[in-house]
């Protein structure tokens, strides 16, 4: 992952304190007064703290609101405030510490009042030795959802759910970063931010090439949820290509009736010469439908009677593939191994309603860590190139890494093949990662790609010298593909992690295609009629494999 350009360095903290007037107010109340000499504000952040609520206050507005958990014992990591815009002002840091009111004496013990301080650089230098190579992941700080992803003149664009005060679920923010080639991605700066109608949570962008919205041709139109004191959606547009975003000034467009009331996806239905959203309402997707992109028509609901309702649906898309139409609908929990999970439909889309004739649950992915899967808007070719979180949320808060947590999976084109008489979406590794093959090794590396072709009932084990390892079989006549990692690493830190999963391949599996990146492998049927991913948190990386049943060939891959 290449760093901001601008704003953040690979260079160590060298942070200096300031003249800092710390007061404690009581009732776990602190006030921090300030004056801004340098870019950053490191705040010390300790992971199993009480959280704390900070106002940054100037010339008595408040500027910004945000949520960390301040260290009280120890360190874990910092991260970086930025406050260059206050340069020279003085700058009022209100405090509220959660949790019971805490008295004085014990805040005032809190370490985090003597290690904050000011800096001009931030260290982003890749310390997790679990930290993927080729898979998309924040700079620092927490990663979920992916959301808006479009193409628009060579460049892919990624913007996704980012807590930039933690490697912990807050603060939604749309971060953003860019890629040509879907494999090497530049951070950019945050896209959307927080505002007063709450936190920025998922959704989608379109290219509006007809200027149909009126903010110009071909410029980038923003769908988000605001997520205040209820959920409603919202909209900003780019005119420079989706560097920069204005939030339009009518938000919100939508606002619903339930709680859980969120993640737009917008796109142009070709059908119906207008535009479609659909979003998760609670246990069901409405479809919405639009001329202008502001205004939006009520059109149907989906959901009552089909597929798996043990969680709540989120993240919706729908997207047409030859003839028929594909509705994702990731689930949490629910998923068929615990948790998040993707579930989809296969049917017929008027523009209108959505139907279909699919009685059984069809799983995008058979593993524990493949959630909140979308699409690329305006994707060349007339491609479907999907990605997905690569976690799950029974522990996604808790995984093994500081610095930084979560990825994204290998980005898959999707398609669609009928057997017996049931149509299944196909998820193929994306052909840009065969760009990435190199020299043909003997063992695994924690960087590889691993073809198998089958020939008999198969068994594959991938281990390391601390008895660790990763057991992946398939048996020709039940057409049952297998992935244990009850063994695979470090599980310590949720029961719910030792696991193995299983699918049945549709009309069975001649290769199979297994990708390797420190903390993650995901298995292919080479021709995406099964895939399943899961995370591995091995003390050192896979070296020895052990395959019966099969002729395998291991690629070095370099990006």
């Amino acid at each position: 992952m290449k760093r901001f350009i601008t704003a953040l360095v690979a260079a160590s903290i060298a942070a200096t304190a300031t003249a800092q007037q710390v007061n404690f107010a009581g009732n776990g109340h602190v006030l921090i007064k300030d004056k801004a000499e340098k870019q950053f504000l490191m705040l010390p952040v300790q992971e199993d703290a009480d959280g704390a609520n900070i106002q940054v206050i100037v010339n008595n507005a408040q500027q910004q609101s945000l949520n960390v958990k301040l260290a009280a014992g120890h360190v874990d990591y910092y991260v970086p405030l930025d406050i260059s815009k206050f340069n020279g002002k003085t700058v009022v840091f209100d405090i509220d510490i959660w949790g019971d009111k805490k008295p004085t004496e014990k805040v005032k013990n809190y370490v985090c009042w003597k290690e904050i301080s000011q800096s001009d650089n931030f260290d982003t230098k890749n310390k997790e030795k679990f930290r993927p190579e080729y898979h998309h992941t924040p700079v620092y700080g927490w990663m979920n959802d992916p959301n808006g992803m479009f193409y628009l003149d060579g460049v892919y664009h990624l913007y996704y759910q980012w807590n930039p005060y933690g490697s912990q679920w807050e603060n939604m923010t749309w971060g953003h970063s860019t890629s040509t080639d879907l494999i090497n991605w530049t951070a950019q700066p945050s896209a959307i931010v927080p505002d007063a109608l709450g936190a920025i949570f998922s959704g989608s962008c379109v290219v509006d090439k007809n200027n149909t919205a009126g903010f110009g041709t071909n410029a980038v139109i923003a769908f988000y949820t605001s997520a205040g004191r209820n959920q409603v959606q919202s909209m900003a547009y780019s005119t420079d290509g989706g560097k920069t975003f204005t939030k339009y000034e009518n938000n919100p467009v939508i606002i619903g009736d339930c709680p859980d009331f969120r993640d737009p996806k917008v796109f142009w239905n070709d059908d119906l010469k207008a535009w479609n959203l659909i979003l998760a309402a609670g246990q069901e997707m409405r479809i919405y439908s639009s001329n202008n992109l502001k205004d939006w028509k009520y059109e149907s609901s989906f959901g009552t009677g089909y597929g798996c309702h043990d969680g709540v649906w989120e993240c919706p898309d729908l997207v047409k593939i030859n003839d028929k139409w594909v509705l994702l609908c990731n689930i949490n929990p629910g998923g068929i191994y615990g948790g998040s999970a993707t579930q989809y439909f296969v049917g017929d889309f008027d523009g209108k309603r959505f139907t279909t004739n699919q009685k059984q649950t069809l799983w995008l992915d058979y593993g524990k860590d493949h959630y909140a899967t979308v699409t690329f808007s305006n994707a060349p070719q007339n491609r479907h190139i999907a990605l997905a979180w690569m976690s799950n949320w029974q522990y996604a808060n808790n995984v093994p890494t500081k610095q930084f947590r979560s990825a994204n999976s290998v980005p898959r084109d999707m398609g669609i093949f009928e057997a017996d008489g049931i149509y299944y979406c196909t998820s193929k590794p994306s052909p840009e990662l065969l760009k990435m093959r190199s020299s043909i090794v003997k063992n695994p590396t924690e960087i590889c790609e691993i073809v198998v072709d089958i020939k008999k009932d198969t068994k594959i084990t991938l281990s390391n010298t601390k008895n660790e390892y990763v057991t992946i079989s398939y048996d020709t006549k039940t057409q049952l593909l297998k992935f244990d990692r009850r063994h695979a690493g470090d599980n310590s830190f949720s029961s719910d992690f030792a696991a193995e999963t299983f699918v049945k391949v549709p009309s069975g599996s001649k290769q199979l295609r297994i990708f390797v990146d420190r903390c993650s492998i995901e298995l292919f049927d080479s021709q995406g009629k099964a895939v399943m991913t899961n995370l591995v948190f091995p003390s050192e990386s896979y070296s020895t494999i052990i395959a019966t049943g099969c002729k395998t060939t291991i690629y070095q891959l370099k990006k």
